[in-house]
């Protein structure tokens, strides 16, 4: 179906229309259209233009409303103030326009972009032989919400893992697996994903136990890390059972996530070993890095340390070594020149983002990035306790991921349990339901927050029916699935004929809202708008419910139906709304 033409795209283009015909000499002048709380739109451009016309702004207005074609969309339009337009649509038209939404399928009339690129985006970055913790939270759910996102409006997604799987810790690992052969093998066959990080844990307590009290097998280990590098297949055969032991556990983690994560999108530090090497050549030739004391740095005016002396990104040390500049430096020219990638998009903590300013810098200065390829790190701020601190056990320490999700499922499972009786839900519904409600409400209470903001972690508040939950929104959706199930042989369907009462309109304004929402979430990497829209969505449902009975016999049938047809709709948008932050949306709750 041809996609949807927005009221707001309706009002403008007729306000436009009306402007030009006023003051021909403004050419196609921008009306300035804007929603509003004192009418359903305001048009705020005509000040501008009187000004640069040097005409009465109130006069000008007047001329523009005699312009206006009113009755079919428009209904009205009053000058207010010096010169603003408050416009008001018929309900004629509000139901018309959702009507076309609701038949438009899950795309609710949302267009794809007229012009879709490919952006990689690097999300999701656990290490290898390392237990995820909190601080993994929220690149991946992040992550996983612009993906979802982006690949709605169209966009070519590319997705990638860039996982630490590289460095001089694995020397250790690996001398200490060649010397205690059998300590990650499986004995029962397949394990899972707490199995393996159990073993991994294992290994690598005993093995810095001995690094650090054996001086020989230090210099056994360090030595690995040299056979390592230089690609010794042994060495390597053994760094890779590492790192498929890791991934049994990052997958089981991210599963609890409700994520998917494909192994050909996993790439990380070692995928790029190959062109380390050509891309410090490539820099030291072009002369954006030059050799500093025997490394290879890369300088920037406005870097600076605190004795006043330029801080470099250092690409290659003294000692021959990488540090991680020259392995995402790699990185960029691989998504740009073989992903043909437009956009690259990092999820990164923002306590990287002076790394990130110089290498996209570096990558600028060298040409690989430019006006047809740009980057961005899409920072994100801190998960912190309620006591406003970052997140810690009582003991101290960092917070496991999977001891978080699971003691979110389990509250969320009570929350469903005290309402399951009522509801009718089956022993294995409550546990399927206690999972989505439990993992929704740690994902939504991270993407409704801004990612750069740091936010605080209280399951308490995560999972509970009133505010600013997901848990708010999922009931909302349940409610309106009960309110169909109830409906009998009354099915929904649109009445353009009717008079809305002011609180279906309000609701009606706010899903013709949804094109808006989604286009600008896209363009600003904004998932906590679209959170923000869907808890407005379900306040005003409630609203709704609160002024107007929908399954009424005092209603005529044109009324019930119709007002089937808005809570449907209302329930459509916020399942699609919500499965694009990777959230689900249980039918009975």
């Amino acid at each position: 179906m041809a996609s949807v033409t927005s009221l707001t795209a309706s009002v403008h283009q007729r306000l436009a229309d009306a402007l030009s015909a006023a003051l021909p000499e403004a050419g196609s002048a921008d009306p300035l259209l804007r929603r509003s709380d004192r009418a359903d739109f305001q048009a705020n451009g005509i000040l501008a233009l009187a000004k640069k016309a040097k005409a009465n702004p109130r006069d000008l207005a007047t001329q523009v409303v005699e312009r206006i074609t009113t009755g079919d969309v428009i209904k009205d339009v009053e000058v207010s103030g010096p010169g603003f337009l408050n416009i008001t649509i018929t309900d004629k038209a509000i139901t018309e326009n959702l009507a076309a939404r609701y038949a438009d399928g899950e795309r609710l009339g949302v267009p794809f972009a007229e012009h879709p690129g490919t952006t990689v985006i690097d999300y999701a970055q656990p290490n290898v032989a390392k237990e995820m913790h909190v601080g993994h939270l929220r690149s991946a759910v992040i992550g996983d919400a612009v993906v979802q996102i982006l690949e709605f409006t169209g966009e070519s997604v590319v997705r990638r893992h860039h996982i630490g799987d590289w460095g001089t810790q694995f020397g250790m690992l690996i001398q200490y697996l060649i010397e205690h052969p059998h300590e990650l093998d499986h004995k029962g066959g397949a394990v899972s994903g707490e199995e393996a990080m159990s073993n991994l844990n294992r290994l690598y307590k005993a093995a810095r136990a001995v690094f650090d009290s054996d001086e020989e097998f230090k210099t056994r280990a360090r030595r690995r890390v040299v056979d390592l590098q230089a690609g010794d297949p042994e060495t390597l055969a053994l760094w890779q059972v590492f790192v498929d032991e890791s991934k049994i556990y990052f997958y089981s983690v991210f599963d609890k996530l409700d994520m998917q994560i494909r192994d050909a999108d996993v790439v990380g530090e070692s995928g790029y070993n190959d062109m380390l090497d050509e891309t410090c050549r490539l820099l030291e030739e072009s002369g954006v890095a030059v050799r500093s004391d025997g490394a290879l740095c890369v300088f920037f005016d406005d870097v600076k340390g605190p004795d006043g002396n330029p801080v470099p990104l250092i690409v290659k040390k003294s000692d021959g070594g990488y540090g991680y500049a020259a392995t995402d430096l790699s990185a960029i020219r691989d998504r740009v020149f073989n992903l043909k990638a437009s956009t690259l998009l990092y999820v990164v903590d923002a306590r990287q983002s002076l790394h990130f300013k110089m290498v996209f810098e570096t990558a600028r200065r060298a040409g690989w990035l430019n006006d047809d390829v740009k980057a961005h790190q899409l920072a994100f701020g801190t998960v912190l306790g309620k006591d406003g601190k970052p997140f810690k056990t009582r003991e101290g320490e960092t917070v496991k991921l999977e001891d978080l999700l699971d003691e979110a499922v389990q509250r969320a499972t009570a929350v469903v349990g005290e309402k399951a009786e009522k509801v009718g839900l089956t022993e294995q519904e409550i546990v399927e339901n206690g999972r989505y409600v439990g993992i929704g409400a740690v994902k939504y209470a991270d993407l409704s927050t801004s990612a750069v903001r740091d936010y605080k972690f209280d399951l308490d508040q995560m999972v509970s029916l009133n505010g600013d939950t997901s848990v708010y929104l999922q009931y909302a959706y349940a409610r309106i699935k009960s309110i169909l199930r109830k409906a009998g042989e009354a099915r929904p369907t649109a009445h353009p004929e009717l008079e809305l009462a002011p609180a279906e309109r309000e609701l009606g304004l706010h899903l013709d809202r949804f094109v808006e929402a989604i286009e600008e979430v896209a363009a600003e990497y904004a998932p906590h708008k679209l959170a923000a829209y869907l808890y407005q969505l379900a306040s005003l449902l409630t609203s709704f419910y609160d002024k107007c009975q929908v399954l009424s016999e005092d209603n005529p049938t044109e009324v019930v139906e119709n007002r089937l047809f808005l809570v449907d709709l209302t329930a459509r948008t916020l399942h699609q709304g919500m499965a694009l932050l990777g959230i689900r949306t249980p039918e009975r709750l």
